[in-house]
């Protein structure tokens, strides 16, 4: 069975198309920060799917118009600025900034299997080193379905790989966030078995992100060469 991949960013900018820029109206500084797009996932991505060779898809729609990492009816698919828009100006949202990424996203992995082979799917997010007062404990985190046995080798082997690149890099598998938790990852596997799609989510700490330079650079390179490593372990096994 061939294997192909896929790289995604869901919250790769905080762009609201002017149509819609009303909404926010005093609340700009929101956009700017963690609640409007994931610093530092949009970069990350690039690197990943150019190592690869991948497809990329990318948003760049701010996530507080609509998050792309939430399913139709989920609660906070809208910030609190939409929510309480008129039901068909949410509609159109939806229809003009989400169905079509999420149509795209299905579309390539769909194609892949119709073909008889699999898709290894990563998906680029990043997190803040705070919440709600809490420190997150982690600046690497994989997220993936413990009981998708092809998630489970991947992000084993791509936690033992930065292990070894980066030894004091703190990597801990489904954290912050549950792997199960709703996301584009978990609404693919609902549509492809595990033998067809396996779906990682990446979430990189921003603490990383926000000095830039040289150290966001080479752990960018270590987390793409960890990949690629762990990749070809996977094929050679």
């Amino acid at each position: 069975m061939a294997t192909h991949y896929l790289i995604t960013c869901e919250h790769g900018g905080n762009r609201v198309p002017a149509r819609y820029r009303a909404l926010f109206a005093g609340s700009g500084d929101a956009l700017s920060t963690h609640r409007g797009y994931d610093p530092g996932a949009l970069a990350l991505a690039r690197d990943m799917a150019g190592a690869l060779a991948a497809p990329l898809i990318v948003s760049t729609v701010s996530r507080l118009l609509v998050d792309l990492n939430r399913s139709p009816g989920h609660p906070r698919l809208h910030s609190e600025a939409v929510r309480h828009a008129p039901a068909a100006l949410r509609r159109e949202i939806v229809e003009r900034c989400y169905r079509p990424y999420r149509a795209r996203a299905e579309a390539a992995v769909a194609a892949v299997v119709a073909r008889g082979g699999r898709v290894i799917h990563v998906s680029s997010h990043s997190f803040t080193p705070v919440l709600d007062g809490a420190v997150r404990n982690a600046d690497v985190g994989l997220l993936y379905d413990p009981a998708r046995p092809g998630e489970v080798a991947l992000c084993r082997a791509w936690q033992r790989a930065l292990a070894s690149h980066v030894p004091t890099l703190r990597v801990r598998r489904n954290y912050p966030y549950r792997g199960v938790s709703d996301g584009l990852c978990a609404w693919l596997r609902r549509r492809f078995p595990p033998g067809a799609y396996v779906g990682v989510e990446l979430e990189i700490n921003q603490k990383h992100v926000f000095p830039g330079g040289a150290p966001w650079r080479g752990l960018r390179r270590a987390l793409v060469g960890a990949l690629v490593e762990a990749l070809h372990g996977a094929s050679d096994g």
